[in-house]
């Protein structure tokens, strides 16, 4: 790669790097991950930097890049996992109603096919249009409709589980103080 493709790659990564970051974070739930995810994703954008004609178009590309990576580290992930009836408690650091929704939102995103949580990113955090989004994704404007309806009705879903598990909780610790205080 020549001097001056260098020097553009650099002034790219420093004037980008803070929406790429966010972007990254919002495709994988732990901040270590969301820099490790965009590093990777850098490091194969600058070998292919010569490549990308419009540079215009060199957030979609790396969006592309972080999607496909995020993907492949999902497909070569160790299945450690165990499944159980119930779910662990979601623990927030920060006691801010906002902070709470957000890391709300991060673990019910966890539920989705990884298809499906890329298309809610790109709609609706990155703010992408219908027909940006398929293109980022290779895919046609209809299956980014139909795959974000899916992913919008299986978070609804998992969002009025979650709150139904909540009320019934608050009342069987309601019915217990009841008890003991009788």
């Amino acid at each position: 790669m020549a001097l001056g493709e260098v020097l553009e790659f650099e002034e790219y990564v420093r004037t980008r790097q803070d929406a790429l970051l966010r972007s990254a974070r919002r495709l994988v739930p732990d901040p270590v991950d969301a820099q490790d995810l965009l590093q990777t994703a850098l490091v194969r954008t600058y070998g292919r930097w010569d490549g990308i004609a419009d540079k215009r178009l060199a957030d979609a590309y790396l969006r592309r890049v972080m999607i496909n990576t995020r993907t492949e580290w999902w497909r070569a992930r160790k299945l450690e996992e165990v499944p159980t009836e119930q779910l662990p408690d979601a623990s927030v650091d920060d006691s801010t109603e906002q902070h709470a929704d957000r890391a709300l939102l991060m673990d019910v995103l966890k539920v989705l096919a990884p298809k499906q949580r890329s298309v809610v990113v790109l709609r609706h955090w990155e703010q992408m249009s219908t027909e940006e989004t398929a293109a980022a994704l290779g895919m046609s404007a209809g299956t980014v409709k139909s795959t974000l309806h899916r992913a919008l009705a299986r978070l609804r879903e998992e969002l009025e589980s979650r709150a139904d598990a909540e009320l019934g909780a608050r009342a069987l610790e309601r019915e217990e103080r009841e008890r003991c205080a009788a």
